[in-house]
């Protein structure tokens, strides 16, 4: 599963803020998607309901930024689509880890699964939603410093982009700033959802171990991070079809990688 971390400085930070951590293998990314498979398989219909849900909400999303002329704007909210990911998955979360304990599964009970801890829960979702707004406000003043304040024109917005040195530049300086907007957001919520969902702890708790985890597996996560956009990016490119699928999957794997990350050891 994985080796618990030692040493005098981290058994001081045990002692404190982070919980006992764990180092897995570079593997271990395929073992929490075929485990997440399987939590799916067992309770298909209850995970592809939350799936279908999540995939509809993204299309109605959609539609509504585009009968507001606002479609320029769905391109960034896909963009950062894995801000707010973690927290869509709870539901998905709780189903795994219900599974787990052999516990019943009903719809009602997974779908309230945030009200355990709701104070908790909803400011770490509060700070994910605010790198989403972040990251949108950046993203807006990134066009706007190299192509102006007038809207985008999609006829040749691409064909600038890989034509032009402004575009290029365009390309360097987006791609830069969400990387570094979602490696932070990403480490904060990798683990932190789960484990408020499964441990009476406080948020700035959840999130010190979440960053520990990252750091202590950096290699490991930078795979499940890359795992996670090609899952998402396959569902969102499908018209959201494709996250009635690709949502529950990560929503447990998820699960079994805060399982396997954070040791159980107090």
């Amino acid at each position: 599963m994985g080796e618990k971390l030692a040493g005098p400085a981290l058994d001081a930070e045990y002692a404190g803020l982070v919980l006992p951590i764990n180092r897995v293998d570079v593997e271990m990314p395929w073992g929490w998607l075929r485990r997440g498979w399987q939590d799916l398989a067992r309770v298909p219909q209850v995970s592809l309901a939350f799936g279908l849900l999540i995939a509809l909400l993204s299309v109605v999303l959609i539609l509504g930024l585009w009968q507001q002329d606002w479609f320029a704007y769905s391109f960034p909210l896909a963009s950062g689509f894995m801000f707010i990911a973690p927290f869509l998955g709870i539901a998905f979360y709780e189903i795994s880890r219900r599974l787990e304990m052999g516990a019943p599964i009903h719809f009602h009970d997974i779908a309230v699964a945030w009200s355990k801890r709701p104070g908790r829960i909803f400011t770490l979702g509060l700070i994910m939603m605010l790198f989403q707004v972040a990251w949108m406000r950046i993203a807006t003043l990134i066009y706007a410093l190299f192509f102006g304040p007038d809207p985008v024109q999609w006829a040749d917005f691409i064909l600038k982009i890989f034509t032009t040195v402004d575009g290029l530049l365009f390309l360097l300086a987006g791609t830069a700033t969400g990387a570094a907007l979602a490696v932070t957001s990403f480490a904060i919520g990798v683990v932190s959802f789960p484990l408020l969902l499964d441990r009476d702890v406080g948020t700035a708790q959840a999130i010190a171990t979440s960053v520990a985890a990252t750091a202590a597996n950096w290699r490991v996560l930078f795979g499940w991070g890359a795992l996670i956009v090609l899952f998402t990016a396959a569902g969102l490119v499908t018209g959201c079809i494709g996250l009635i699928i690709t949502m529950p999957l990560i929503g447990h794997a998820s699960w079994h990688a805060y399982r396997d990350l954070v040791s159980d050891a107090s």
